[in-house]
């Protein structure tokens, strides 16, 4: 049993030492997200089905989870004040086409944790979702949350139409009445594609395309996307816990927020200091995203009829490819004036060049071989988008 106590936050005030616990806990945004909860005096919970590579702080705990386990969910919730519902699966890569596990995890897992909270009085649920709920490959400028949600029938991935569902589930469990009395509040953070030091999702494979030589290649540079740095990710999250409380007269019940660094900017020109401070130079390749798209198309077609056999990493897939390629910027205004977020950091990446320069990932010196060598898988990449470009043609007859 967690016996709740008196403390000191970091700034001296008196603070109730609460329990949070963040699903997906195991991963780089929901550790950093507890790092800092427990740096302000909480006692952190985290759970996954995954250990985390970095080390405990005060006041955290980690155990192993599977959210689509309820009875374990269930279990694991007891004597929570908070939850932050961070954990989700098959947002990029290959694991955008697990449609079965995207399912179990994203909607089943979702389910337990509703239903966890209400049987064990949990008052405040916090879910981390997407933009993904509102965007589809439509171009948007400067949204709000007024938008409707994508209709289910045009999203174009699994994972986006499982988050969605899973939000609108989370929105609507907001002041269901729990098991003992209480009343659950819960809201909802969209948040914008993220990064900072160490992350483990997205970044590495950049690199490793950086460093194969498959990042060569150029489809928009007139688009802007927005991002988020890990540490306002942590900040939003904290905010909406706190405006789940009675203190804050519970302004983010039943609410959604975009979340980002609120400075949008091209994807290219966002990742070039990355790639120039790796030691490498800018993709001179420039290609219309429509053929991009149609190459990933038929990736994906390849992944589904050899996946059993071989279950290769794509190097783009469909939805990686508007995401990137297509104008879709979110205002934070809302977060802003109920939740008084306000983004410290806005398209840093210094820290992390200076995370990859460390781990050994600059450019070694290129030898006369190896020069060669790229030179050749160059000329079969242009020649490999020659031959799709002309299979488009007519054919004289």
């Amino acid at each position: 049993m967690v016996v709740l106590r008196s403390s000191k936050s970091t700034d001296g005030s008196d603070l109730r030492q609460e329990v949070h616990l963040v699903t997906g806990g195991g991963g780089y945004a929901g550790f950093w997200l507890g790092r800092n909860l427990a740096a302000r005096g909480h006692r952190v919970i985290l759970i996954d089905v995954r250990d985390p590579i970095w080390t405990l702080k005060e006041n955290m705990k980690f155990m192993i989870c599977d959210l689509t386990n309820r009875d374990m969910v269930k279990t694991m919730l007891t004597n929570v004040d908070c939850v932050y519902h961070m954990a989700s699966y098959g947002m990029s890569g290959r694991e955008q086409l697990n449609r079965r596990r995207i399912e179990a995890v994203n909607v089943g897992g979702t389910e337990n944790v509703i239903q966890a909270c209400i049987a064990n009085d949990v008052t405040r649920l916090v879910y981390t979702s997407t933009y993904n709920v509102i965007f589809g490959g439509q171009t948007i400028i400067n949204g709000d949350e007024s938008l409707p949600y994508l209709p289910l029938n045009k999203q174009p991935d699994h994972y986006s139409r499982t988050k969605s569902i899973a939000e609108q589930k989370v929105l609507s469990a907001n002041t269901s009445v729990t098991d003992g009395g209480k009343t659950l509040h819960t809201c909802a953070l969209r948040l914008a594609a993220v990064y900072g030091p160490g992350e483990q999702r997205h970044i590495p494979r950049i690199v490793d395309y950086i460093e194969k030589g498959l990042f060569s290649i150029i489809y928009e540079t007139d688009t802007l996307q927005d991002f988020l740095h890990v540490e306002n990710l942590a900040q939003a999250h904290e905010l909406a816990g706190r405006g789940l409380t009675e203190d804050k007269n519970c302004i983010a019940a039943g609410q959604a927020y975009f979340v980002s660094d609120d400075a949008p900017i091209n994807t290219f020109s966002f990742f070039g200091p990355l790639i120039t401070g790796l030691g490498y130079p800018m993709p001179s390749l420039r290609l219309p995203i429509s053929l991009i798209y149609f190459v990933a198309f038929l990736t994906e077609w390849l992944h589904y009829l050899i996946s059993y056999v071989y279950n290769f990493q794509p190097l783009l897939t469909r939805t990686e490819v508007y995401k990137t390629g297509v104008t879709h910027t979110f205002s934070i205004k809302k977060a802003r004036d109920q939740l008084e977020y306000s983004p410290t950091i806005q398209n840093d990446i210094s820290k992390v060049i200076q995370h990859y320069i460390n781990t050994g990932h600059m450019k070694p010196t290129q030898k006369k071989g190896s020069a060669i060598t790229q030179w050749i898988v160059n000329i079969f990449i242009g020649a490999l988008f020659a031959f799709l470009i002309m299979s488009f043609l007519p054919v004289a007859k």
